[in-house]
């Protein structure tokens, strides 16, 4: 299992998974950003309540696949606007399941809301730290996910979330989708 130091880790659990080669990407200086991607990625805050504020609506998610090893949940999803059919994000998430209630862990086995909602439905106190920043180049499986079509360079960062004792509750890799 690859460390979870990696700018692109756990996205690249799954590409390895699936035996197949993570696109290109590189790690960018949040100076070299554009808006929107700079005020939606550069900050310490959950992408689900950025997203929200963002977008002036509730988000949700479809799932693209899962793993499960012992208390260590993984899934890919789409991050969807209410009311909207387009992604607002492509992520890849490790959750540490043994950090979460059972009612908490109920609600994220059941994939239906992003990690950001149930902890602010569950009150749990986190704080967020992107690791970096990355550039990295549309592939099939993200176009697929995000709704595309041909060659993209989007951007996104790599998050950790961290529960008030300093554990890791979850590691993100959250990829915007281009402006529409």
């Amino acid at each position: 299992m690859e460390s979870g130091g990696s700018l692109s880790y756990p996205l690249s659990e799954f590409y390895n998974r699936n035996g197949q080669l993570l696109p290109p990407l590189d790690e960018i200086e949040p100076a070299r950003i554009p808006e929107p991607y700079k005020s939606l990625l550069v900050h310490q805050n959950d992408m689900t309540s950025t997203l929200e504020n963002f977008y002036r609506t509730p988000i949700h998610l479809r799932l693209v696949s899962r793993a499960r090893h012992d208390h260590e949940y993984f899934r890919e999803v789409a991050l969807l606007a209410e009311g909207r059919d387009q992604p607002v994000e492509f992520g890849a998430i490790k959750i540490n399941l043994d950090l979460f209630s059972e009612p908490a862990c109920r609600q994220i086995l059941e994939e239906h809301w992003p990690l950001g909602r149930i902890l602010k439905e569950f009150e749990i106190r986190f704080s967020s730290q992107p690791r970096g920043f990355l550039r990295i180049a549309s592939d099939k499986l993200i176009n697929r996910v995000l709704d595309l079509t041909g060659a993209h360079l989007l951007y996104g960062r790599r998050n950790t979330l961290w529960d008030s004792a300093g554990r890791p509750l979850a590691e993100i890799v959250e990829i915007l989708p281009p402006e529409r």
